[in-house]
């Protein structure tokens, strides 16, 4: 599972126009899923999101979405799974696609629910606009294999 996380003064998604989702200050999380990927690293991705020190105290990143009480999006990307090392057109064989990828995405997002309250989400499978606010900017790329 590999998670693009990025702090945010703001996120919204919109399909055909339509807005269908927002927040303000936190994060906005795009979220791939490959076909290795199990319950376990749905855990361990979603303590390392909600626990990781990118808000800043004093001029350094110290405190976590927790602790600053943000708001989060999260955003199915299958793309996050593109190899682009041979050729030109993106290979998207490691993403799991379909009813596999959605169960975990939405196993991810309701136990950041369990946390947090309230999860904002885009529209699993659907063709999203995608509008982020970047803070800082801060974007960190989080892989629950720890393949870099």
């Amino acid at each position: 599972m590999r998670a693009v996380v990025q702090r945010v003064k703001s996120s919204k998604v919109e399909v055909n126009g339509e807005l269908i989702s927002e927040i303000g200050f936190g994060l906005n999380v795009l979220l791939g899923i490959c076909q290795e990927d199990t319950q376990e690293d749905v855990k361990y991705l979603v303590d390392k999101i909600l626990n990781l020190r990118i808000f800043e105290e004093d001029e350094k990143m110290n405190k976590s979405l927790l602790d600053v009480g943000g708001e989060m999006i999260v955003v199915s990307q299958f793309t996050l799974y593109g190899d682009c090392r041979k050729g030109r057109r993106p290979n998207f064989m490691r993403a799991l696609g379909g009813e596999g990828a959605q169960i975990l995405y939405l196993e991810f997002v309701n136990q950041c629910r369990l946390v947090l309250g309230e999860v904002k989400t885009g529209d699993f499978g659907a063709d999203m606009q995608v509008f982020i606010q970047n803070d800082g900017p801060v974007t960190l790329i989080i892989e629950s294999k720890k393949d870099f």
